[in-house]
């Protein structure tokens, strides 16, 4: 009998606890806060859940085992919803230097069959990302952090062309890897590296004078007989060779100690000048002849005829290369012309410079 009162009384118990007067609803709120609200907060089998809100978002499942990862050194197997949602992880890019740059690399990304709408980044390390992790930034340069802007997509990498990384060191290994994005949850970890290096900044010079286009050591070249109102030509022609990989490229300028043809002996000399020889009366000048590879003649030298340009103790322009230039190659003369009145002597000499700069 003692039993029997005491389970009426359990059962009176839960009738009151779930019964509720009439017009009374119940109302279920779940956790919030003013930046965040979890839409699924309890797990239950098979159950799935995802909230996202405008600072954060969340991927979650319930009922699935984790089998944590299988790896090696050829493999790296995942398991998860979060791994089956990953994009591909992108090969190793390919990153050289194509024309012997001493401040930048060029790097081609390869896509792993990702989707056009696919965004890369960019890690760059000096020593194999031991201590040394930079990133390309969105404006091809290198920095410390890596920002949502600096994830683009193949096409703005530069697509099968590549781009330039830039602001690099001369003479410097460097390595770099990729990972990739695709929307939420699909962000990959870094691809295998590639390395490439800089060289040091490089220009190199060399003057020939000769009538043929050759290597030779002569340094000199002569009028022989300068003949009252005729315009004579040196009988050799000077060349240069310029070759530099400054990222501006340089200039090659011309220079005279006299300003002109001195006779020490006649106390006298034939100015330089610039114009049309066969008009003046007497004149000494120079006349740009060939320039390739590279190389550019510059206005005042680029002329034809009997038409030079003035070579005095100024530093004047004679040749000039935009951009890096592998093999260069000028040449230009001399020509003069004297007059009834000039003095008659056998010590008409000047001495030009010839000077390479380049445009790092």
């Amino acid at each position: 009998m003692e039993k029997k009162e005491k389970g009426n009384y359990f059962i009176q118990i839960l009738v009151r606890l779930f019964s509720l007067p009439t017009g009374v609803f119940l109302i279920f709120v779940f956790p919030a806060s003013t930046t965040y609200q979890l839409k699924d907060y309890g797990f239950g089998g098979g159950g799935v859940g995802n909230g996202s809100s405008g600072s954060y978002s969340v991927n979650a499942i319930g009922g699935e085992q984790s089998l944590g990862s299988l790896g090696g050194t050829a493999y790296d197997l995942g398991s998860g919803l979060t791994f089956t949602q990953q994009a591909n992880v992108p090969p190793a890019p390919t990153f050289t230097n194509p024309s012997n740059y001493y401040n930048k690399l060029k790097i081609v990304l390869d896509t792993g069959d990702n989707p056009s709408d696919t965004k890369f980044a960019i890690a760059i390390s000096t020593d194999n990302f031991s201590s040394d992790t930079r990133y390309v930034q969105n404006d091809s340069t290198i920095g410390g952090v890596l920002g949502g802007e600096d994830y683009q997509t193949y096409a703005s990498w530069g697509g099968a062309a590549g781009t330039l990384i830039i602001g690099l060191v001369p003479s410097t290994s460097y390595a770099v890897k990729v990972k990739a994005i695709q929307g939420k949850f699909t962000e990959t970890g870094y691809g295998p590296t590639a390395t490439a290096s800089t060289v040091s900044p490089r220009l190199t010079f060399d003057i020939d004078v000769s009538a043929l286009d050759e290597e030779n050591s002569a340094t000199a070249t002569s009028f022989g007989n300068l003949f009252a109102g005729t315009v004579t030509d040196s009988d050799k022609k000077v060349w240069v060779d310029f070759d530099t990989n400054g990222e501006s490229g340089g200039r090659v300028y011309v220079y005279s100690n006299n300003a002109g043809l001195l006779s020490t002996r006649a106390a006298y000399t034939i100015g330089t000048v610039t114009g049309n020889l066969t008009a003046l009366t007497e004149g000494f000048g120079a006349q740009s002849l060939t320039a390739t590879n590279g190389l550019s003649e510059t206005v005042l030298y680029d002329q034809t005829g009997n038409n030079v340009g003035t070579v005095d103790t100024s530093i004047r322009e004679i040749f000039t290369a935009s951009a890096p230039t592998t093999g260069g190659r000028g040449s230009f003369l001399f020509k003069a012309k004297s007059s009834a009145v000039t003095p008659a002597a056998n010590d008409y000499t000047e001495s030009i410079t010839v000077v390479a700069a380049a445009s790092f």
